[in-house]
């Protein structure tokens, strides 16, 4: 088979790394792709959203199978335009990926279809928007509608902060059309947890649970990203608590989007929270959560251009996971989520070692060397059968950043899952 991965980050590459791994494989293409995916993927100019430029490739090339990794393509309609081209495409379509291009749209899902999810209300009045986070108080959550990279929430815990976010979003319109419209949500307690399940119509196949860390630094401070790093899987989730979360939550999410006519096939990715009444759903993707995928692909032991062919067919995929725990932590760019630089040497990073696996996200060569071209640069992950072995490794080969004044890493990643002497000790 020939196979084009649509996108350019860590997602992305991470799904080259297993795709490669395929014996059914014969050439991969990544479009645009990055630096690092060089070695496994021929890597091509053509834009992410640019759907006829994809689909005369993938005929001229003859891929048997396209895998879209990021939101925009769905968003942008990329999956319809190879359905109606008659090519094989692995991922929702537009209607369906709305359930990830419109906070609203999730949350009116949610309340008619009665699956577990915080209180909210819709503005797009920023006065309004400020009487009713004046009635509830805070803590809350402020949330643009549409696509910002996994930057547009905002957990506000003082009232300046929630006002200023308003401010930003509606007025100063911080992410384009993306926040002309915004959703404000009752603010949970409890321990977050992703789930992935691919999917194909009511058929739901959940994946191994894992944790995302999605504020900048340690100790759960500063802004929201795309998420600093990830463990998979979450030793403190009961089966019952991850059968909960797939029998209230993902199947009936996959069943209310065949039932609105809009049946999604590929992955559904479910943010969550553990209350004290049970998992409650925080967000919605249409894809692979990044780097929540970056942890969970290396544990899956099946084949998975396999497991996408057999999905795609309404096959049961049979899904099975290895033992132990995989960890990895981002490096990011100084500055980042806000403004950064770009072109900065990377330290020589070997891109697989026995140990301890890297995955480019925000990268490009310079001659002989990596510099970065992006806020999260790359993350490094181990696999063990010990989450604390695998978190050792990973934490020693990011030494290698130690003595960069443009690079950082969050040092407590899977703080919850680990003793607390763990990030006491020289590492």
């Amino acid at each position: 088979m020939n196979v084009l991965v649509i996108g350019s980050g860590g997602r992305e590459h991470s799904i080259i790394q297993k795709v490669y791994q395929s014996p059914q494989v014969n050439q991969i293409f990544a479009a645009p792709g990055n630096g690092g995916m060089e070695a496994l993927a021929e890597r091509v100019a053509i834009h992410e959203t640019d759907r006829e430029g994809l689909i005369a490739f993938a005929r001229e090339h003859e891929v048997d199978l396209t895998i879209v990794g990021p939101e925009n393509p769905l968003m942008a309609g990329v999956v319809d335009e190879f359905q109606k081209a008659g090519l094989t495409v692995f991922g929702p379509d537009k209607q369906a990926a709305e359930i990830e291009g419109s906070k609203h749209f999730a949350k009116a899902l949610m309340e008619k279809y009665d699956i577990p999810t915080a209180g909210y209300r819709v503005f797009t009045d920023p006065d309004e928007a400020k009487a009713y986070m004046d009635a509830k108080g805070v803590p809350i959550v402020i949330k643009a509608d549409g696509l910002a990279a996994g930057k547009g929430v905002v957990v506000a815990e003082t009232d300046e902060e929630a006002k200023q976010a308003v401010d930003k979003m509606l007025i100063e319109e911080q992410y384009g059309e993306a926040s002309k419209e915004i959703v404000i949500e009752e603010f949970l307690q409890g321990e977050e947890f992703s789930l992935m399940a691919f999917v194909n119509g009511e058929q739901v196949f959940a994946m191994l649970p894992s944790q995302d860390h999605k504020r900048a630094f340690d100790g759960d401070k500063g802004p929201n990203t795309g998420g600093m790093g990830a463990y998979a899987p979450v030793p403190f989730l009961s089966d019952g608590d991850i059968d909960t979360a797939i029998n209230r939550i993902l199947k009936p999410a996959a069943k209310a989007l065949a039932d609105e006519g809009r049946p999604f096939t590929g992955i559904l990715y479910a943010g969550l929270i553990q209350t004290a009444e049970g998992p409650k759903v925080i967000e919605f993707n249409a894809r692979f959560g990044d780097p929540e995928i970056q942890v969970v692909l290396p544990l899956l032991k099946n084949d998975l251009v396999q497991v996408m062919v057999d999905v795609l067919k309404g096959k049961d995929p049979q899904l099975q996971w290895k033992q132990g725990y995989c960890g990895g932590v981002v490096v990011a760019s100084e500055g980042y989520p806000e403004a950064y630089e770009k072109g900065k040497p990377l330290p020589d990073l070997p891109i697989e070692e026995s140990e301890v696996t890297i995955v480019h996200a925000g990268t490009k060569r310079q001659g002989d060397r990596f510099v970065s071209d992006g806020g999260r640069v790359l993350l490094a992950y181990s696999y063990a059968t010990e989450l604390e072995e695998a978190m050792q490794h990973v934490y020693q080969k990011l030494q290698a950043f130690d003595d960069s004044a443009h690079f950082f890493y969050r040092t407590d990643i899977a703080k919850r899952a680990l003793r607390p002497s763990f990030f006491h000790k020289s590492i």
